[in-house]
């Protein structure tokens, strides 16, 4: 009885490690996926990149394979002396040397109305959105706040009629730097880093956040012997922690998103999905930056060799737990990545078909009501999964590339808030600047419209869109 309860709690705990390690891929987008995947093949000898005719024609008279002038530079680049100071990080994905696919320009969102969209879905009171609202109003084109939380208080209970206190803008402000992108809303570059290492899982983040916790000095200047020596590794170990957890962080966590209309803040991403309309059909295609892998066919053999005749000395019983270790990790990231790319792409088509009408007409009242729980019904996953695969991820469409989340929304009689938020746009849009509309007005005039919704939820929806007050309109124009 007591061995099979063991049984039982190790195959519950693998369980566990499975969701949490397919959640992770599932947050990634293709630029992050392609990033891990190349830090995985150096990680894991027993894995690969399957070889195609084409690369076979690309070996040299002696059977070895010739390197390109790019590959070249990637190796030179991966010495461990070369990593470079961390205020000189580029964005993820541009690596020297290495072709990467040209990011489209979108300006459908600003990463204060990115960041007000969460916030909405948040249980807050009123106080904690405004308080909130007040966070994001401050945070600059890069995602850190320029105002400490005593600041932010006063503007709050001068300007907003609140009395606010410094400890309730720092309650909120660590919810705040819970949102998407990871960093965002940090004093500092060293908190930014803190806030993305401590969403990551294993024992090689947890090394990074002391890093740049405990000796962050020494990380600038690059004063490798000591950061081994508080971390209490070799420099082999510390090369990898850097360059697979600090180098892969995000710097700019806010600078990816349009800022309003100037043109070099404009979001820059690369779509997940492609969906194209051939006459009454959708097609959806998964675009995968990664290449395809496989195991070893020397780790293969091993193991195969292995199985038929098992090892007696104790050195090669050694070998082969190594070998076997590699062989299933190799196996298992395999799984992994299968279950990631046809669970994104079983909700993508779900997406389609609940949308169907707005992918032929690109028009917001076409949107119907989705949730998140509907696309988690739909195939059969945990809704904090599919929440996962739905962050920070991008289709492109007829009508421009949009973020997966522009598709999901609550209803209203039938109505998608999506529709209702458009309405409400255009209505503050053509409002009289001398005199702008109350929440109630506009209430009413969307009342006029055929959106009967109460005061309180336009006043939800409008922070949602980040915009002011009637009082703070009248000062804007």
């Amino acid at each position: 009885m007591a061995n099979e309860n063991r049984i039982r709690q190790r195959q519950v705990t693998k369980s566990k490690q499975l969701q949490r390690a397919l959640g992770r891929l599932l947050e990634m987008d293709s630029n992050e996926l392609a990033d891990e995947v190349k830090n995985e093949l150096d990680r894991n000898p027993a894995l690969e990149v399957a070889v195609d005719e084409n690369e076979q024609n690309t070996r040299n008279e002696d059977g070895r394979k010739s390197e390109t002038s790019d590959q070249i530079q990637r190796n030179d680049y991966a010495e461990e002396d070369d990593i470079p100071p961390m205020f000189d990080m580029r964005p993820r994905g541009s690596a020297g040397g290495e072709q990467t696919y040209v990011p489209e320009i979108v300006s459908e969102i600003s990463l204060t109305a990115y960041l007000m969209e969460q916030v909405g879905e948040r249980d807050l009171t009123d106080k904690e959105r405004l308080i909130a609202s007040n966070i994001v109003g401050n945070l600059d084109s890069n995602g850190y706040l320029l105002r400490n939380a005593r600041s932010i208080a006063d503007d709050i209970t001068f300007n907003e009629g609140f009395d606010c206190e410094t400890d309730e803008v720092e309650q909120v402000l660590k919810m705040v730097q819970q949102l998407d992108p990871p960093g965002v809303a940090a004093a500092n570059l060293r908190e930014c880093l803190m806030l993305q290492l401590r969403r990551k899982p294993g024992a090689d983040a947890r090394m990074a956040l002391r890093v740049v916790d405990e000796g962050f000095d020494n990380f600038a200047k690059k004063r490798y012997d000591a950061l081994a020596a508080m971390l209490g590794v070799d420099r082999d170990t510390l090369a990898r922690v850097l360059k697979n957890e600090i180098l892969s962080l995000n710097p700019k966590p806010g600078s990816a998103y349009s800022g309003g209309s100037s043109e070099e803040h404009q979001l820059q991403i690369t779509p997940d999905f492609l969906v194209e309309v051939d006459g009454d059909q959708l097609s959806v295609t998964l675009n995968s930056k990664i290449p395809e892998l496989n195991i070893s066919a020397t780790y293969q053999r091993q193991v195969e060799s292995y199985e038929q005749l098992p090892p007696v000395t104790k050195s090669r019983q050694d070998e082969m737990r190594i070998v076997r270790d590699h062989y299933d990790r190799a196996r298992s990231y395999l799984n992994l990545l299968k279950m990631r790319q046809s669970t994104l792409f079983e909700c993508m088509r779900e997406i389609c078909r609940r949308q169907r009408e707005f992918f032929f007409t690109g028009n917001l009242s076409d949107l119907k009501p989705m949730t998140l729980q509907n696309i988690a019904d739909a195939v059969g996953r945990d809704v904090s999964v599919i929440s996962r695969a739905m962050a920070n991820k991008y289709v492109d469409t007829p009508w421009g590339i949009k973020s997966l989340r522009f598709f999901f929304s609550e209803g209203v009689d039938g109505v998608s808030t999506t529709e209702i938020k458009d309405a409400l746009r255009q209505l503050v849009d053509a409002e009289d600047k001398r005199q702008p509309c109350t929440d109630s007005q506009l209430a009413a005039l969307l009342a006029e419209r055929g959106y009967n919704i109460s005061r309180r939820t336009v006043t939800k929806y409008r922070m949602q869109l980040s915009i002011p007050t009637a009082q703070h309109r009248t000062h804007v124009h």
